[in-house]
């Protein structure tokens, strides 16, 4: 069994900000030597999230406008946790978003469908985050 484990740091521009990270997974993916196996990719911060979709502008647009309808930044007086933070909304965003993903690894590369890619969403950035990518297999 071979195993790769490696983190990828990110630090925004924005506050809000979708990044597509596939290219530097198969990256890694290609590094680790693994034909069969799994890829685990995790936010290892509780106010970003990973998740899997379609890297079209409009619709991290519509993820933006949705995920601050249902979770607002402002008013942050509105939140029980921000007692001396502003930062509550990022966490639930990242519950709604998703904390990892496990891409399938097949003749050493990512298997995904049709227009799928792997995003680190951030929602409480400008600082320093991780995110962790380990692979498994043969």
């Amino acid at each position: 069994m071979k195993s790769l484990t490696k983190e990828l740091w990110f630090e925004t521009r924005k506050k809000r900000e979708f990044i597509n990270i596939t290219p530097q997974v198969a990256d890694l993916v290609r590094e680790s030597g693994v034909q069969e196996g799994l890829c685990l990719v995790n936010a290892m911060h509780i106010t970003a999230s990973v998740f899997i979709n379609d890297d079209e502008g409009g619709l991290h647009q519509d993820f933006d406008a949705w995920l601050e309808k249902l979770a607002p930044h402002e008013p942050v007086s509105s939140y029980r946790h921000n007692v001396g933070e502003d930062n509550a909304d990022a966490h639930m965003k990242r519950q709604i978003m998703g904390r990892e993903v496990v891409v399938a690894i097949t003749r050493g590369e990512l298997h995904f469908g049709p227009w799928e890619q792997i995003f680190y969403g951030e929602f409480d950035g400008q600082r320093r985050k991780r995110v962790l990518v380990k692979i498994i297999g043969e």
